[in-house]
């Protein structure tokens, strides 16, 4: 899959760098943001989760509004999950800043799912803040207009990564596309719309007939948006992470491996092992011995180092991480016993591969 992870460039082709772009535009554009975009007196940023780059160059095909569109692609963030991603496009923060460094992170000796906001004990909003485990207003402060799925409102995800907005729910993809008409109707000069659907079709079918059906239904709903923009108007789409066709190539870790680990948390393809007390040192040397034939690994120092979670890491962000990290750069996912769900995944992210980090973005207008 490659020799090297691919690291974000966080000072330049990066999603953590759309939305201020957007909404703080300096004299000169970046090179990477599409001159339709800069340009525009209205803007609605779409992110369809789980488009890749990789996967759309593959199928352009079955997307043909998206393939029109002007631009190319950027990096996602470490690592290449939705709570980090989503995360850093909001508030335009790197990982290392923000604190959202993953989807089931490490809080005070517990592991939270970020997403469903839980931990074992249940509800986590009762004793885990979501503000104040990210506190950082979204969107530079300026309180937009949001259309996301209308059971996302109150969840404590949305309350960490979306805190200050102004929402509006839609349970279908119609009602989704009716209110973003109603938003530009009513001269809102930015509007922020998440579509899920590529994402939890590749999760629960992998990437054939299944995922291939849904970028296509996903390209016919990208049109249905450019058609209602209105003159000067900009739609730009983006993502926060490809995928990855693991299947039930499921990795256990080893039991000298295992031997040395407290707990887990992170996910399949970027695990983190937490070492028992005095045991990082052994259980580093393990996991290198065990699994470097599937996976990049790395104590938590040597992410840090190498620039992972952006160049600046608060002692919070630290705290959440593991010791040491096995990041899949080949077709696999590590198990998890604590980590369940209603169904088996086949497509997966979280790594640093190519076709896990690179995404879209593109803009074009009506």
């Amino acid at each position: 899959m490659g020799d090297h992870p691919l690291i974000p460039d966080y000072d330049g082709a990066c999603i953590t760098n759309v939305v201020p772009a957007l909404l703080e535009p300096t004299d000169v554009s970046p090179p990477w943001l599409p001159a339709v975009a800069a340009e525009a007196d209205q803007v609605v940023l779409l992110v369809l989760d789980g488009l890749g780059w990789d996967q759309l160059e593959e199928r352009r095909h079955l997307a043909p509004t998206l393939s029109a569109m002007e631009g190319g692609p950027l990096s996602s963030v470490v690592p290449s999950t939705t709570a980090t991603a989503l995360t850093s496009i909001a508030t335009g923060l790197t990982p290392g800043e923000h604190g959202v460094v993953g989807y089931r992170v490490a809080v005070d000796g517990e592991v939270l799912n970020v997403l469903r906001w839980s931990t074992p004990g249940g509800d986590a909003r009762r004793h885990i803040d979501p503000e104040g485990f990210q506190p950082t207003p979204a969107f530079c402060g300026q309180r937009p207009s949001i259309v996301t799925k209308a059971e996302f409102l109150s969840s404590g995800f949305s309350g960490a990564h979306l805190s200050e907005v102004r929402f509006h729910g839609y349970r279908v993809p119609s009602s989704l596309v009716t209110e973003l008409g109603r938003q530009l109707r009513a001269g809102e000069p930015f509007v922020y719309a998440y579509y899920d659907g590529i994402d939890k079709v590749a999760h629960e079918y992998g990437l054939g007939d299944f995922y291939d059906a849904e970028l296509a239904a996903a390209d016919r709903l990208v049109g249905d948006v450019l058609a209602l923009l209105p003159p000067g108007a900009a739609l730009v789409i983006t993502a926060d992470h490809g995928q990855v066709h693991v299947g039930d190539r499921v990795v256990e870790l080893h039991p000298e491996v295992a031997a040395h680990v407290s707990y887990q948390s992170g996910e399949g393809r970027f695990r983190w092992l937490h070492a028992r007390p005095g045991r990082t040192a052994a259980l580093h040397a393990a996991a290198v011995a065990h699994h470097a034939d599937v996976a990049w690994v790395r104590t938590l120092d040597e992410t840090v180092h190498e620039g992972w979670w952006g160049p600046t890491v608060t002692p919070a962000a630290r705290a959440r991480l593991g010791d040491v990290a096995l990041v899949t750069h080949e077709d696999v996912a590590f198990a998890d016993p604590a980590d369940t769900g209603p169904f088996e995944l086949v497509g997966r992210h979280g790594s640093l591969t190519s076709a896990e980090m690179r995404v879209p973005l593109l803009a074009g207008q009506s």
